[in-house]
């Protein structure tokens, strides 16, 4: 086995929370790490909000275009199915995500007290 080098973990360490801060600061929430309280938490809604609105929005796109493609009105089977596969990626990550929610509270709520 090899031994844990202290100094470069605390280095890596430093640098991912460097690069947390920056990050935080470039989407606007300022780099203090930390509870965030009720705001994390309507920002959590927020963004899971968001992400099945953009979903949404790609499944009625594609939907769109593979019913534009069945009339005749476009001859682009290469966007279509494109526009397919984002939607059904989409969708699937979407399911994953719940997946691992649901796993969590399972694993919260069964936590002895």
């Amino acid at each position: 086995m090899s031994t844990i080098d202290t100094s470069r973990l605390m280095q890596m360490r430093s640098s991912i929370l460097n690069q947390n801060q920056a990050l935080q600061r470039a989407a606007g929430r300022g780099g203090v790490g930390g509870a965030e309280g009720a705001e994390g938490t309507a920002d959590f809604g927020a963004a899971i909000s968001s992400a099945l609105q953009q979903v949404n929005a790609q499944q009625t796109k594609a939907s769109e275009l593979s019913e534009a493609y069945e009339r005749g009105d476009t001859h682009d089977i290469v966007s279509v199915m494109i526009e397919r596969q984002k939607a059904s990626l989409g969708f699937e990550t979407t399911l994953q995500v719940r997946n691992k929610l649901l796993s969590a509270y399972r694993d919260i709520m069964n936590m002895p007290v």
